[in-house]
């Protein structure tokens, strides 16, 4: 590709590319760097409107080769009552950062879906018991159904409930599921009764008030609260936290805008109770599950180096295959 040329990949494209299992291999991939000392901190902005708001995660990532991407997403949760539209549209741009040269822009959505889920099957890799073979997924959208796949990929589930508050939607997502993946997805009209028969919880919504509180989890449970990305989003009540490992993608992101923001406020954590980064563990720094019966709470508010280390993967593989439309910007 010249110079001055720059990549152009189509949600097709995205979607051919990128499988679930090279996402959470890069995924970890980036967590294990960052933990490592060897990337800055990434950057975030969040500008809220109305019915929304758009988030702009953007970071470094040194690999073979040093790149720099960063992702503009609109996120509008009534985009598909309201417009027949998705909920999250935008853009990765990936650039050299060396020299500041663009070298491709993608479609973010199907990115974002994978690498959130990738993530929560890095976390549970370090976390969730090794016998884990329950799992409630609370929110049965399209990360839901990525959650779980990507989790099957890590633990040995052999049941699992489907939560969510639109009763038909969990129906459709056990039915489909069940059917796709071979592992037993019953519809659960009761999120707490799921919860505390389950290993694993994960919950990926957009509430903005709390779902679960301490006396809805069992011992030895590993929690992933995945909604929460702005200040005014919140999954999990206060008191899970007081007492549980909590570990974050990015402590200064979950201060602000994670299910921890509202325990900070709330008085009852400080950022002293924070067990670790998921890089830290990642890298071997800090340690990850340390017995069976500690409740471990991962506050995953989407780390900009996991978009980056998507982007990055996809770009390498389409140079490789030829794949995307190549936009000549010095015409």
């Amino acid at each position: 590709m010249k110079s001055h040329e720059i990549l152009f990949l189509t949600p097709r494209e995205v979607q051919s590319l990128l499988t679930l299992d090279e996402c959470i291999g890069a995924v970890e991939r980036a967590f294990r760097v960052y933990g490592e000392g060897k990337a800055v901190a990434p950057a975030v902005l969040s500008v809220h409107t109305e019915g929304g708001g758009f988030h702009v995660k953007a970071g470094l990532l040194a690999l073979d080769r040093s790149y720099f991407a960063a992702k503009v997403n609109g996120n509008f949760p009534e985009n598909n009552s309201r417009f027949g539209l998705p909920t999250i549209q935008g853009v990765i741009v990936l650039c050299d950062s060396r020299n500041g040269t663009p070298l491709a822009v993608m479609d973010s959505r199907d990115i974002t879906t994978l690498r959130t889920a990738a993530a929560t099957a890095v976390a549970a890799k370090f976390l969730a018991r090794q016998d884990s073979r329950t799992i409630t997924i609370c929110g049965c959208g399209n990360q839901g159904r990525a959650q779980l796949k990507a989790l099957l990929r890590i633990c040995r589930l052999e049941t699992a409930f489907a939560y969510d508050s639109d009763s038909e939607q969990a129906l459709r997502f056990s039915r489909d599921l069940t059917s796709e993946l071979r592992v037993p997805v019953k519809p659960a009209s009761d999120l707490t009764a799921a919860v505390r028969e389950s290993d694993i919880c994960v919950t990926c919504t957009t509430s903005r008030r709390a779902l679960l509180g301490s006396e809805d989890v069992s011992p030895g449970t590993f929690i992933a609260a995945v909604g929460a990305d702005n200040p005014q989003k919140q999954e999990l009540h206060p008191s899970p936290l007081r007492g549980s490992k909590i570990v974050c993608d990015i402590l200064e992101q979950c201060a602000v805008m994670g299910d921890l923001h509202h325990a900070l406020e709330a008085g009852v954590v400080t950022r002293a109770n924070v067990h670790a980064e998921l890089g830290e563990v990642v890298a071997g720094k800090k340690p990850g599950r340390e017995s069976q019966e500690e409740i471990i709470i991962f506050d995953s508010t989407g780390m900009a180096l996991q978009d980056v280390a998507a982007a990055v993967f996809l770009y390498e593989k389409a140079q490789q295959f030829g794949s995307g439309v190549r936009l000549d910007f010095a015409a």
